[in-house]
C-alpha cells in the first residue's frame, strides 16, 4: 500500500483519540476512505432515532482535475440501509439506483457502518480514479474505515446517552431537594417540577397537568418554556388517549396530531413530539407531566429517564404528604389528649366544686348569701357546658382534611359549573404549607363572593383567579373583563367580603373601569391574627 494511503488510514484511526467533534472525525474518515481506495467522491450518512439522516457528510477528492458536482453523493431522507450482516454493495448490485441519482457515475461502493448487529449508517464511494470498478482490497479497506466510523458514532451516542441520564438525574434530585426542603418559598410544588423538568428534558415546553375529578378534565397547574404563559391556568376536556395512562405504564409518545387533540394550540408550526407520563399516587392530586420538544426527537434514554425522574418526584411528594399527615396526626393526638384531660379532670373537679358550693345552702339563712351561691353555681354550670362544647368540637376535627389548593379547585369548579365561562386559575408559591386553616376559611369566602358577583352580573368573556403565597403575605386576585359595574355587581356581597378581610387582618381593594372589567385584590399577612 502506498505511504499516502497508509498515512490517511492511520490518520483516520488516530482522529478518534483526539478531543475533536464527532462530525470532524467522520469527515476525516470519509476523506481517508477516498484516499485509500482512489475514489473521487465520498459520503457518509448517519441515521438518527427517527430513521432519517441526522448527519450527511460529503467529500470531493481533487487531484488537479475539476470536479463534477452532479456526481457528489447526496443525502435526502433515510437511505436504503445496508443490513447488519451485509459487508458491502458493489456497483452491479446498486448500479441502476446509483445511475438514476448520479448520472455519469461509473463506479460505486457502499459499506454499512455498524457495531455488532447495530447499523448506524452507510459509507459510500464513487468514481474510482483511473476508471474501472473498486476491487476486493478496496472493499476490505473501506470496511475497516467504516468500523472506525462506527466506533466514533457509537462513542458519541454513549456520551450523549450518559449526558442525558446525568441531566435527568440531576433535575430529579434538584426537584426532590426543593420539594422536601422548601428551598424556594415562592415556587409551588408544580412550579418546581416544571422549572427543573424543562432543563432535565431539554424541551421547549414543560407542563404539569392536574386531573379534575376522575377523568372530568385537565387544568394546567404550572408551565415553563417560551410560550408557557398561554397555557398556564388553561383547562381542557380529559382526552381518551390518557384513559389508560398509569404511573406504571411507559411514557406516552405524542405525535403533532396527538398534541392538537390533547392540548389544542400546544403544537407549534414546526414538527414536534412530546412525552406524557403520570406521576404515582398523589391522593386527590393526580399530576401528569407533559414535555414537548421541537427539534431533536426523544430517544430511548429519554423514555427511560423520564420515568426515573417522575418516580423520584412522586416519592418526594409522597414523603411530603406523609410528613404533613404525621404533623396533622400529632395535632389531632394533642387535641384528643386535651379533650380527655378536660373531660376526666377539669369538668369533674368543676362539677365537684359545684356540688360542694350547693351543699352550703343548708347552712345559710341570709338571702344575699343564698343568691350569691346560686349565681356561682350557675356560672359553674355554664362553664361545664362550654367545656363540653369545646371537647365535642376538638373530637369532631376530621382526621383527613383536603389541602387548601384542592379546596380552591373544588370551589372554582362548583361555582362556575352553571356558567358558560371557565375561569383561569393561577396558583403560585407553597400555598398548602403556608396557609392556616382558619385563614383559608376567609379566603374561600372572599373568592366565592367575588366569583359569583363577576359571573352573575358582569358577564365577562374571561375570568382570571390568581393565588400567590409570598414569604410574608398571601395575595388573591380576581380579574374579569366584564361591564365593570362593581357596586351593582357585588351589592351585599361586598360587605361580606370586607368583613372576611377584616377578620384576618387583610386588606381588600376593588378597582373597576366601565366596560373594561373589575379587579379584586385581597392581601393578608401570613402572621395575621385570625378572628
Amino acid at each position: 500500500m502506498p505511504p499516502l494511503r497508509i498515512n490517511a488510514l492511520v490518520g483516520a484511526f488516530s482522529a478518534m483519540a483526539d478531543d475533536i467533534d464527532v462530525d470532524a472525525v467522520l469527515e476525516q474518515v470519509t476523506s481517508a476512505a477516498c484516499e485509500v481506495v482512489d475514489a473521487r467522491y465520498g459520503a457518509l450518512g448517519v441515521i438518527g432515532p427517527d430513521q432519517l439522516l441526522s448527519t450527511f457528510i460529503t467529500v470531493a477528492l481533487e487531484r488537479g482535475e475539476s470536479s463534477d458536482s452532479t456526481l457528489l453523493p447526496r443525502g435526502g431522507g433515510a437511505p436504503g440501509l445496508l443490513g447488519a450482516g451485509q459487508q458491502a454493495v458493489s456497483p452491479s448490485e446498486r448500479a441502476a439506483e446509483f445511475s438514476a441519482q448520479h448520472p455519469g457515475g461509473s463506479s460505486y461502493l457502499g459499506v454499512p457502518i455498524r457495531v455488532r448487529d447495530r447499523v448506524f449508517g452507510n459509507l459510500y464511494l464513487t468514481e474510482k480514479y483511473g476508471g474501472g470498478h473498486f476491487t476486493d482490497t478496496d472493499e476490505q479497506l473501506l470496511v475497516a474505515l467504516a468500523a472506525a466510523a462506527a466506533v466514533a458514532i457509537s462513542n458519541s451516542h454513549l456520551f450523549d446517552d450518559s449526558t442525558r441520564r446525568t441531566r435527568w438525574l440531576e433535575g430529579g434530585l434538584d426537584t426532590v431537594h426543593e420539594i422536601l426542603e422548601q428551598t424556594n418559598p415562592v415556587r409551588s410544588t408544580a412550579e418546581a417540577l416544571v422549572h427543573h423538568g424543562v432543563r432535565a428534558s431539554q424541551s421547549d415546553l414543560t407542563i404539569v397537568l392536574r386531573e379534575i375529578g376522575k377523568g372530568r378534565g385537565l387544568v394546567c397547574e404550572a408551565a415553563d418554556g417560551p410560550d408557557a404563559g398561554s397555557f398556564l391556568g388553561a383547562s381542557w376536556e380529559f382526552p381518551s388517549m390518557l384513559e389508560n395512562l398509569t404511573a406504571i405504564e411507559p411514557p406516552l409518545l405524542l405525535t403533532p396530531s396527538d398534541l392538537d387533540r390533547l392540548l389544542p394550540g400546544s403544537s407549534p408550526a414546526t414538527p414536534s413530539v412530546a412525552l406524557c407520563v403520570r406521576l404515582a399516587g398523589q391522593g386527590d392530586r393526580q399530576y401528569i407531566l407533559f414535555v414537548r420538544r421541537e427539534e431533536s426527537p426523544f430517544i430511548d434514554v429519554d423514555h427511560e429517564m423520564v420515568r426515573t425522574f417522575t418516580s423520584h418526584v412522586s416519592l418526594a411528594l409522597e414523603l411530603l404528604r406523609a410528613h404533613r399527615q404525621r404533623e396533622q396526626d400529632a395535632v389531632f393526638g394533642d387535641r384528643d389528649r386535651i379533650a380527655r384531660d378536660l373531660h376526666d379532670l377539669v369538668i369533674q373537679r368543676l362539677f365537684a366544686a359545684g356540688l360542694s358550693i350547693q351543699s352550703l345552702r343548708r347552712h345559710l339563712v341570709d338571702s344575699e348569701a343564698l343568691a350569691r351561691v346560686a349565681l356561682v353555681t350557675a356560672e359553674l354550670d355554664a362553664t361545664i357546658r362550654e367545656l363540653r362544647d369545646t371537647i365535642y368540637s376538638l373530637r369532631l376535627v376530621p382526621q383527613i382534611t383536603p389541602t387548601f389548593s384542592a379546596g380552591i379547585f373544588a370551589l372554582v369548579a362548583a361555582t362556575s359549573e352553571a356558567y358558560a365561562r371557565q375561569p383561569v386559575l393561577h396558583l403560585s408559591g407553597p400555598l398548602d404549607a403556608s396557609m392556616d386553616p382558619a385563614l383559608a376559611v376567609h379566603v374561600r369566602a372572599v373568592l366565592k363572593e367575588g366569583m359569583s358577583a363577576a359571573l352573575r352580573h358582569d358577564s365577562p368573556r374571561a375570568l382570571s383567579i390568581t393565588l400567590q403565597a409570598l414569604p410574608d403575605r398571601f395575595e388573591m386576585g380576581i380579574t374579569d373583563d366584564g361591564s365593570g359595574s362593581a357596586d351593582d355587581s357585588f351589592g351585599r356581597g361586598l360587605t361580606e367580603m370586607r368583613r372576611h378581610a377584616e377578620l384576618c387582618d387583610g386588606t381588600l381593594s376593588i378597582s373597576t373601569t366601565p366596560d373594561d372589567g373589575t379587579r379584586v385584590l385581597l392581601t393578608v399577612p401570613l402572621t395575621a391574627q385570625v378572628r
